[in-house]
């Protein structure tokens, strides 16, 4: 994962010197022992408002699942071999922010040897969560939880995120942004969203919306010169409008096609899309 960072180091320190900026690195950053911190955030106090979640997290691996331990809000692990990676925890009356700390280089270092790890889980109590996150790999499970809202925002990602099981909360609102990235969302049907906005940069996105949908939903997206599958069962009533000259678009058959407008019959609640893509491909498929 690391390995990707260090061109942009390089770069950086040629840069320096071509500006006659005269510096003194090592050749690279020693890398201390690998520590494990227990993380743990109470449950806050009983309240009619969702409680408030905000994972900051720079590079490395982030897994989020549900099941946290008994009398928790968050729990889990962060495993680092870098001390400026130590995660900062702060809990509020109602709110948990866990962050990342900053990196400070004092050398070139040996990435392949980097690491930096979350395995965390949350209470299936109503949440309202935000994920801001770097250049990492994430595996995320929603399924089981209670969330109100979701907001994850990203750069160049790797992200799988699932909802496995049914939302157990009624969700205003699903917002993902990324940068150039792959981004595979899975069982959205799940989610039990009332809006959806996805906004992209160039990369390859998978949208799956499988799962028990049970109320109708509208899907705002965004994206540049990209590669967007969107995965829609069978039956369920769709419409989809994209907007942009110059993208492709494949479908699978059961779909109707009224200049670019796309349609599917079906019965039940509806998903409603509005895509605006720049030069891309779209492919509707089941």
């Amino acid at each position: 994962m690391f390995r990707k960072f260090l061109p942009a180091v390089l770069v950086l320190v040629l840069t320096l010197t071509a500006c006659d900026l005269r510096i003194s690195l090592p050749v690279t950053q020693p890398i201390g022992p690998t520590t494990t911190d227990e993380i743990n955030a109470p449950l806050p106090a009983a309240s009619d408002q969702p409680a408030v979640v905000t994972l900051a997290f720079g590079a490395g691996t982030l897994k989020l699942h549900s099941g946290a331990s008994a009398s928790s809000l968050v729990s889990g692990t962060a495993t680092y071999n870098i001390s400026d990676f130590k995660p900062t925890v702060t809990v509020d009356a109602a709110s948990v922010r866990i962050e990342q700390g900053n990196w400070h280089l004092s050398g070139i270092p040996d990435l392949s040897k980097v690491k930096n790890e979350w395995d965390l889980s949350l209470a299936n109590v109503p949440l309202d969560l935000t994920i801001d996150g770097g250049a990492y790999h994430a595996e995320y499970d929603f399924g089981g939880l209670a969330l109100t809202d979701l907001t994850v925002s990203d750069g160049a990602a790797d992200v799988t995120a699932k909802f496995s099981s049914p939302n157990l909360a009624q969700m205003s609102l699903l917002s993902y942004s990324t940068g150039a990235s792959n981004v595979s969302l899975t069982g959205l049907g799940n989610a039990n969203f009332a809006s959806l906005e996805f906004d992209s940069g160039a990369g390859n996105y998978t949208l799956d919306f499988s799962g028990q949908l049970k109320r109708n939903g509208s899907v705002h997206i965004g994206t540049g010169v990209s590669n967007l599958t969107l995965v829609i069962p069978t039956a369920v009533p769709v419409q989809i409008t994209v907007k942009g000259a110059a993208s492709n678009v494949t479908s699978d058959s059961g779909w109707t096609r009224n200049g670019n407008v796309y349609t599917q019959a079906g019965t039940g609640p509806q998903l409603t899309f509005v895509i605006e893509i720049g030069a891309g491909n779209i492919t509707l498929t089941r």
